[in-house]
Order: C-alpha cells, then structure tokens, then sequence
C-alpha cells in the first residue's frame, strides 16, 4: 500500500524502539536513512532486511520529487533519522510536506526523541514549553536570544559538545546569571547525566568538566 511511514529509532538504547517500528521497516518496500551505516547496526540488530537509501540534509530536496513518484506508484516507504523522531532537528519535513500536498497518506508511529525525557527529568515547569532546537549559528542568533530573553515558557535547546561553552555564556548574558537551566547528555547511554542549577552555576561547570555527548538544554522560562 502506497504510504510514508515516519518512524522513531531510538536516541541510544536500542531497546527503546516499538515493536510496531520494527514491524514497520520489516513490513516497507524501503527504508530512507539519515546514515545507512549508522542505521544499518540497528537494522542488522533486529534482522530487519528491508534495502536502505541515504537520505539526508545534502539530498533531501533534490529525492523529494522521485519519491513523492515512487509513492504514487504504490511503493511503501519508511523514512528514519540517526537517533529520534525524523523531522525534528533532522531531515523529514520537506518529504511529509510533499506527500501531504500530493495527497500520499502519512503516517508517523510514536517514539523516541530527545527533548521530551530531558523536559521531564529537568524539574523545571513543563505544562507550557517552547522547543527551539539548534539555534542559528551566526546570522539571526542574536536576535532570537534577545526575543527568548522575554519568553515566560520553558525553553529547550539542542547543542553539541563544542558549542555548549559559548551558548551557555550567550545564556548567561541575554537571561541572566540566576536564570534556573538543566543539561541533559547522552540520554539513555551509558554515560547518561543531568546538571541542574543556575545558568552561573552550570557554565562554571562545564568550564571545568570538557563537555562530551550530544545535549539537550531545558532553560527556565522568564519569571
């Protein structure tokens, strides 16, 4: 049956998949990864024998078209992203947005992502809460911190390990050094760890302690 299947993989522990997920990408003509040689350890970890294509950020806008055709045609396909749910902070958006337009059925099974147990875990207010992402690297970026500076939800981020200084330090000067943050790293791996405390606090200690892993920042909301 013609259909794009969105499908969450897991952020670390491979356990954390869904038997539907693995039903799926067993069940789907294709599977579109983000790295076929980082997907292909999960798929080769649960027998799944489905052919995988690349499909990412540098591809994606020129596949869009031929797999929107190959839909048409009937072909099943899975779409699936390094760790998470495809679409958010990783390539997907485009394809859905095209099969929705092109009236292809989508479907996305619940799963992983990261944001959401770091939300949780944080201790911070999680009723109401703005999810930004990567923040722009450059142009924009000053901007968007003096808009968030007055942003009264909670707040989360994702940042990567050679960044994490400067954006707590970019924080610091646009929230305020009192400003309550918690820091989730290499959620569900082995290594797993949440820093909470201030802003002033936190920076100091990845100052101290070179930061490692892929993060997820929960920052308070304005009070």
């Amino acid at each position: 049956m013609s259909k794009l299947y969105i499908v969450p993989t897991p952020i670390g522990n491979l356990e954390d998949i869904t038997l539907r997920a693995i039903h799926t990408l067993k069940e789907v003509d294709t599977i579109l990864a983000e790295d076929t040689r980082t997907s292909g350890k999960l798929l080769k970890y649960f027998n799944i024998e489905t052919p995988m294509q690349s499909h990412h950020m540098h591809n994606e806008h020129k596949m869009v078209s031929r797999l929107v055709e190959r839909l048409k045609s009937g072909e099943s396909i899975a779409l699936i992203s390094d760790a998470g749910t495809p679409a958010i902070s990783d390539p997907g958006f485009l394809l859905t947005r095209a099969c929705v337009e092109n009236n292809i059925e989508v479907e996305c099974l619940p799963g992983a992502t990261a944001f959401v147990p770091a939300l949780v875990n944080s201790g911070l207010p999680n009723d109401k809460f703005v999810f930004e992402g990567f923040l722009p690297i450059k142009k924009g970026r000053q901007t968007r911190l003096e808009l968030l500076a007055e942003e009264p939800r909670t707040i989360i981020f994702y940042e990567s390990p050679h960044k994490l200084i400067k954006t707590l330090t970019q924080f610091v000067q646009y929230f305020g050094e009192t400003r309550r943050i918690s820091v989730s790293r290499e959620l569900t791996k082995l290594y797993e760890e949440t820093i909470r405390g201030t802003l002033k606090e936190v920076l100091i200690h990845f100052e101290n302690k070179p930061p490692k892993g892929e993060f997820v920042l929960v920052v308070e909301g304005k009070k």
